[in-house]
């Protein structure tokens, strides 16, 4: 297996929209030709749009787009952008005369970060799709491809135990691999209650007065006798991962469940009821594959995109970051 980037992966545009003023911003995955997708949800407290969608029992087979965004539920608005610009593309399950583009969205909180007032909207959507189709290299994936305070990473945070004077800044990471023609990528946008760990250690997390790291889960355990140990649902990590692998609706869904083995991996504590963690697995199915192994290939993907959403954010909004 080798890493590869992103762009590599054929099928997928992938384009961002953000407000600085705001500290917030939306980032959209798309298929043109539509994709079999999963989803799992394990955090207390999501903000998400259209999943039931991916539920294989359902009978829509494929989507067009995932949409990631900060502004919590007041974010989700930032699909309707999608199914603006897509329908005008006519890029979208096609009924009779009609094409409906199926876009399936999910939010980070970001609000405490910039002016809250600033969320993304339709127009934000909207813009992020442009530029996935406008962008450099003509599908929005630069080389290299953006990475840290960009799109709906741009008001992440983590570390938020003891709050936002001890948080720190994170952002959105990417990073893909190949093994024997099938390729995998993740696309992170970590806005964490716990830490994020790096073979082990944290390099971003709640830190103390003398601008050490505090240790969340140490300190979650400390109080394990308290009522209310933190904010309700003010967090989330969102990932998706895209693949050229062949596989069904029933497996995507399998691959996004080990998706959050890989937030394991690399937040602690992680799937709290403050946080709304949320996996996406869209596949373009052109690689026959063994679901199995395409698991381990999304759960390797998604650990290191978080951890390269932490290492690429830079300083923001007061808020310190691990570069």
């Amino acid at each position: 297996m080798k890493e590869i980037k992103i762009s590599e992966i054929e099928g997928f545009r992938i384009g961002h929209a953000q407000s600085e003023k705001g500290a917030t911003g939306c980032s959209a995955v798309i298929c043109e030709k539509g994709a079999v997708t999963g989803c799992d949800i394990r955090g207390g407290g999501p903000a998400s749009r259209e999943t039931p969608l991916l539920e294989p029992v359902k009978n829509a087979q494929q989507i067009q787009c995932v949409m990631l965004s900060g502004g919590s539920a007041f974010g989700l608005a930032a699909c309707d952008g999608a199914m603006m610009y897509l329908e005008e593309h006519r890029i979208g399950y096609e009924l009779g005369p009609f094409v409906i583009p199926l876009v399936v969205g999910a939010s980070i909180f970001d609000l405490a970060v910039g002016e809250p007032g600033i969320r993304p909207d339709r127009e934000m959507g909207y813009i992020a799709c442009r530029a996935a189709f406008e962008g450099e290299h003509g599908n929005g994936m630069a080389d290299p491809a953006p990475q840290g305070n960009v799109g709906a990473g741009l008001g992440a945070t983590v570390g938020k135990i003891n709050g936002p004077l001890h948080a720190m800044k994170s952002g959105l990471g990417i990073w893909a691999c190949e093994s024997e023609g099938v390729k995998c990528g993740a696309v992170a946008v970590v806005n964490a209650l716990g830490d994020v760990l790096k073979d082990g250690q944290i390099i971003a997390g709640c830190t103390d007065n003398d601008g050490s790291f505090a240790d969340s889960q140490k300190i979650l355990m400390e109080r394990v006798n308290e009522d209310q140990i933190i904010d309700r649902a003010a967090n989330t990590t969102l990932v998706c991962v895209i693949t050229n692998a062949k596989v069904t609706k029933s497996e995507a869904n399998k691959v996004a469940q080990v998706m959050h083995d890989g937030l394991a991996d690399s937040i602690c504590p992680v799937h709290t009821n403050a946080d709304g963690d949320a996996t996406f697995c869209m596949t373009s199915g052109e690689v026959k594959v063994n679901a199995d192994a395409l698991s381990a290939m999304a759960r390797l993907a998604t650990k290191n995109a978080i951890v390269n959403a932490a290492l690429n954010a830079g300083d923001a909004y007061g808020l310190p970051a691990a570069k």
